[in-house]
């Protein structure tokens, strides 16, 4: 489990039926462990309606509750109090920097897609960060060294008003990187660091951003109804295209989070059982 497999645009998406890993052990132990080591993996097959992901859960363990509730519905709003309510792009992102301890595991289940646009976009963090250090030590060295504010107020779940300082890529004490920190929806107006830093950490940011953007680091697919796609939120950074607004809905994912310790609790619990039964 200690060996990660990382990847750029040529990933070659995990896939796992849904039903196999909600009922057989050794699917759930594969999907566990492919979500460890390479980051993401596609469960197919699920039902087209709300409630897939609460059954997942109980899988695992539990979901987090966050702010925005035990699950989350992603779909155009009119009044949209976060960027992901709208039919807009989606810049790549991590969710949730703004709290101390962010969510370690994102669960997104296609109830509905629409037929223009649309696509969902993720880039490995983990891998994209190994090259800025070798590219730009430099570079490497003020994202992981400087705190950034984020912020989120607002209400749905309930009312929130939360903040935030965080390390854009946190290390241990190997100067291994162990969690990236990193949405622009959220990041804060204020940026209290020297004056004389702030243009080599812009400059540092940029180029952090456009290796995460490049066509040679960014996998794009498009999620189908039943598809649940399970991603490490603190590795994979992940974005959307746009789509044509209308009428209707067109668009619907319902989202929850699970945390890293729940989920190699379970792991942990599945390899005895599989073991033993071997």
């Amino acid at each position: 489990l200690s060996e990660r497999q990382y990847w750029d645009s040529d990933l070659q998406l995990p896939q796992i039926p849904f039903e196999e890993v909600m009922y057989n052990d050794e699917s759930a132990y594969k999907w566990l462990c492919t979500l460890k080591k390479v980051g993401i993996v596609l469960l197919t097959g699920a039902a087209a309606r709300q409630g897939e992901l609460v059954k997942l859960g109980h899988r695992i363990g539990f979901l987090r509750l966050t702010f925005y509730g035990p699950t989350w519905q992603v779909q155009d709003k009119a009044d949209a109090n976060n960027v992901a309510y709208t039919t807009g792009k989606l810049c790549f992102h991590t969710d949730y920097p703004v709290l101390q301890h962010p969510p370690g595991v994102q669960l997104l289940h296609c109830i509905k897609q629409t037929a223009a646009g649309g696509e969902s976009e993720v880039v490995d963090g983990f891998n994209v960060s190994n090259k800025l250090k070798k590219q730009n030590p430099q570079a490497y060295q003020i994202l992981s060294s400087t705190a950034v504010d984020y912020t989120d107020v607002g209400m749905d779940y309930c009312d929130f008003a939360v903040q935030c300082k965080q390390k854009i890529i946190d290390v241990d004490s190997r100067g291994q990187t162990v969690r990236i920190n990193f949405n622009n929806a959220t990041r804060d107006t204020v940026f209290d660091i020297p004056a004389e830093n702030v243009r080599p950490f812009y400059a540092a940011l940029k180029e952090f951003n456009d290796l995460l953007n490049s066509t040679e680091h960014k996998f794009v697919y498009k999620l189908k109804p039943g598809d649940i796609v399970t991603f490490d939120n603190w590795r994979v950074l992940h974005g959307r295209q746009s789509y044509p607004s209308g009428p209707e809905v067109t668009r619907h994912l319902e989202g929850a989070y699970a945390d890293w310790d729940v989920v190699m609790s379970r792991l942990r619990l599945l390899r005895k059982r599989v073991l033993n039964r071997d």
